[in-house]
């Protein structure tokens, strides 16, 4: 049967494709990639110390307390209570747009494109919000009224391509945590242990899983291949060393992961890398899953 999909998940769909949207992509990329420059202030707004994404966490105050304002306008006599909430979405609604741009300067090309409205929405919302509370403050609680419902039709239309972005493109999600279901139980040869470069990343494939491989020495290292951002080939990585550790950097987006336990050294990833327990057997590298 021919499959089918819904009219507004379709136009989102071509919105992924449409390439009249890259200058704007282009133009908000490198001003991003500017004014958030040091690695540390990446590593924070990405949530690198949380351990998964900081955005979606923001994004649950300036949409309940919003939400919420929407109730209390309905309802008689709430008084005060829907402004006082809606001022405090329009003040966590700015780190949280903070956190957004730098999750999204690290994606790619169709995730941005839909990112771009996503934003613009939340942006409308926030205007429309601001303005209901200029309303309020003058008295006119009609007028602050219909422009807050204006804000939550904007907000409701970006937390729907918040969602599309997070579920259907799975930007934010970790790309490596099939790795345990797929990967073959006991232990498998991958080669020579002589057959690998020393101090440069190599890639081994066992049963359709790619495995980067790191030796230094008689000392080997074995990490999922496929980054936990955006599944980025870590093999065709640089190996680099961070504060004494020994790290593999993704090519695609520059995620760092110590090639020790595969931890998260620096973002856009959150999640980390698998690690795969070694042994050498007559020479032989041989990797099972650890734990097993």
């Amino acid at each position: 049967m021919p499959t089918t999909t819904a009219p507004v998940t379709d136009v989102v769909d071509r919105l992924e494709r449409t390439s009249m949207l890259d200058p704007v992509v282009n133009g908000l990329r490198s001003l991003s990639q500017k004014v958030l420059a040091p690695q540390g202030v990446r590593d924070i707004l990405h949530g690198v110390w949380l351990g998964h994404p900081l955005h979606p966490m923001l994004t649950d105050v300036p949409i309940g307390a919003w939400t919420a304002a929407a109730v209390l306008d309905v309802v008689p006599g709430t008084g005060i209570g829907a402004g006082t909430l809606i001022a405090t979405g329009c003040a966590a609604a700015v780190p949280t747009a903070v956190s957004g741009l730098a999750d999204w300067s690290e994606l790619h090309g169709p995730h941005q494109r839909v990112g771009v409205i996503h934003a613009a929405a939340n942006v409308i919302a926030l205007g429309f919000y601001t303005a209901s509370l200029g309303a309020r403050m003058r008295g006119r609680k009609a007028r602050g009224k219909m422009l807050a419902f204006a804000g939550f039709t904007a907000m409701s239309a970006g937390g729907y391509l918040g969602g599309h972005l997070a579920f259907r493109q799975a930007a934010g999600a970790n790309h490596g945590a099939d790795l345990p279901d797929l990967f073959p139980s006991g232990w498998h040869d991958l080669g020579r242990l002589d057959e690998f470069p020393d101090g440069a990343p190599a890639k081994r494939t066992v049963e359709g899983v790619d495995l980067l491989i790191v030796r230094r020495g008689q000392h080997v290292d074995v990490l999922s291949n496929k980054c936990s951002h955006l599944s980025g080939p870590l093999s065709d990585g640089e190996f680099t060393v961070e504060e004494g550790q020994g790290c593999i950097v993704c090519p695609w987006h520059g995620s760092t992961f110590r090639l020790s336990d595969g931890g998260v050294e620096h973002g856009p990833a959150t999640s980390p890398q698998h690690r795969l327990e070694t042994r050498v057997t007559g020479g032989r590298l041989e990797v099972s899953l650890a734990g097993e």
